[in-house]
């Protein structure tokens, strides 16, 4: 039979309230006793129950993450996946596991007509003792107005700026871009193209401001036919690589502010002959798996995602015990891999 929580009280040599506490994570649990319910648990390979955690107490024991749909459903569609969720969700379940949690994610249309009513009684239904915001959820004032109405705990993922609304964890997208940028410049590429991102999406608009900020940083003039919006698919990669590499003052060098758009470049130029970093070096931002094996391997800035969610999901699980642990930022990286060389 599988142990029960009589069990561990009894092999720990303490009550039951003692383990209840201990294993809900409440303040004030002495490590000597966290220590002991937890030997015990894993002498016994004790498993609580979901639903009678939730019958005996107010918690849920569920953790929420809003995704957005319209974005999630259109890699799919493309047949590339998602991998900011993926290690979105590797991130969190972590430290979900850790503390006896579960994880759902809940795809949301953003700006719909019908967010309101569907989150209010998504929250009504589950009652999530927290919720992973992410882009552009995390800066939506609807969203934010119905958490807070429901009073339910939120950390907005990747929000830089701070709107004095919940906690959140966050890395510097804008000096990213510019490091990568710098990075392009100290080649010796000075015509650099770039390939926006969605504006609904602070982190595109950051990312954008740091592409800009390092061309004046050294003396380069921000031209806009050299800026070309798209949508973070590879599609639009694409279609803005052609835009750039057909004209006849192409640029030596396109950054593109995700990885997806970057491989969309990397494929124009392989359609239209340009010889990739030969005669157009390529970058990309966030670090996906296909960045590594895509030919050539793809230079670009590692977004720490699963840090990021994991540390979002413990500032939730921590809150009661650490109230003043509001914000975090993660570091990120600079990789360089072989689409980027001096301008021949």
């Amino acid at each position: 039979m599988p142990a029960t929580i009589y069990d561990v009280a009894a092999l720990a040599g303490v009550s039951i309230k003692s383990v209840s506490r201990v294993l809900n994570r409440e303040p004030n649990v002495s490590a000597a006793l966290q220590a002991k319910v937890q030997h015990a648990v894993d002498s016994l390979d004790y498993r609580p129950s979901l639903s009678a955690r939730t019958l005996a107490g107010s918690s849920s024991y569920l953790i929420a993450a809003f995704v957005d749909a319209d974005l999630t459903l259109e890699h799919w569609r493309s047949g590339r996946g998602s991998d900011y969720l993926s290690r979105l969700q590797f991130g969190a379940l972590v430290e979900c596991r850790k503390a006896g949690y579960h994880l759902l994610v809940e795809l949301v249309d953003y700006g719909a007509p019908s967010l309101e009513a569907r989150l209010s009684a998504l929250l009504r239904s589950l009652r999530p003792d927290g919720v992973l915001l992410t882009p552009p959820n995390a800066d939506d004032p609807t969203v934010l107005d119905i958490l807070e109405r429901n009073n339910t705990p939120f950390v907005r993922l990747g929000a830089d700026r701070d709107l004095g609304r919940g906690m959140r964890v966050f890395m510097d997208d804008r000096q990213a871009a510019a490091d990568m940028t710098a990075h392009l410049i100290g080649l010796g590429h000075r015509r650099i193209g770039f390939v926006a991102g969605p504006a609904a999406y602070p982190a595109s608009q950051a990312r954008r401001l740091g592409y800009e900020q390092a061309l004046s940083a050294h003396g380069l003039a921000a031209e806009p036919e050299l800026v070309v919006e798209g949508d973070f698919t590879f599609a639009s990669g694409r279609r803005a690589g052609e835009a750039l590499l057909s004209d006849a003052r192409r640029p030596s060098a396109i950054f593109a502010s995700n990885d997806d758009m970057a491989l969309g470049v990397l494929n124009a130029a392989a359609s239209l002959g340009v010889s990739a970093p030969g005669e157009v070096s390529v970058c990309g931002f966030d670090d996906t798996p296909s960045a590594m094996f895509s030919t050539p391997p793809l230079t670009t800035v590692r977004q720490p995602v699963a840090e990021m969610a994991a540390a979002a999901t413990r500032m939730l699980l921590e809150a009661a015990r650490d109230p003043a642990r509001t914000v975090e930022k993660i570091d990120y990286t600079l990789v360089e891999r072989a689409s980027t060389q001096p301008p021949g």
